[in-house]
């Protein structure tokens, strides 16, 4: 079985400490919460399928910092999951493909339900909690 390597976007706004959540309108994981974000092709990096992936999901966005939040590999390492935190100045309202048919700006921890799996265990794991609240921490002093 050949890898599969996704990637996924955590929009954070520094103007309302909020994040961006989006509505899956189809699939597998229909009607959950989720990320920008999905499959990357055979020859992107993971960075740069979730720059087309914003782009093809919600539009031009205009990202002042990326920063890397987790990869998740699965146990037998055929499945990797980059997550990134990318951070905006202001709310503003995706372009939703067909993909996605909602989205929300909320504030942590109060994210909307149902989450998709994964991202739920993301979200929960302590140490990435961690760094979310140190990362907003230090965005906010610097801006």
């Amino acid at each position: 079985m050949k890898e599969i390597v996704c990637s996924g976007a955590l929009f954070y706004t520094t103007e309302t400490q909020r994040y961006l959540f989006l509505h899956r309108a189809q699939g597998k994981h229909k009607d959950v919460w989720g990320l920008v974000g999905g499959l990357n092709e055979e020859t992107e990096s993971p960075w740069n399928g979730l720059q087309r992936e914003i782009e093809e999901e919600i539009g031009n966005v205009d990202i002042k910092k990326t920063i890397p939040l987790e990869t998740f590999v699965s146990h037998d390492s055929k499945f990797l999951f980059h997550t990134y935190l990318c951070v905006v100045t202001a709310e503003f309202i995706p372009k939703l493909n067909y993909e996605h048919n909602g989205y929300a700006w909320v504030s942590s921890p109060n994210w909307p339900k149902p989450l998709h799996h994964g991202l739920r265990n993301t979200l929960n794991n302590k140490i990435n909690q961690v760094k979310l609240d140190t990362i907003s921490k230090l965005i906010n002093i610097i801006t």
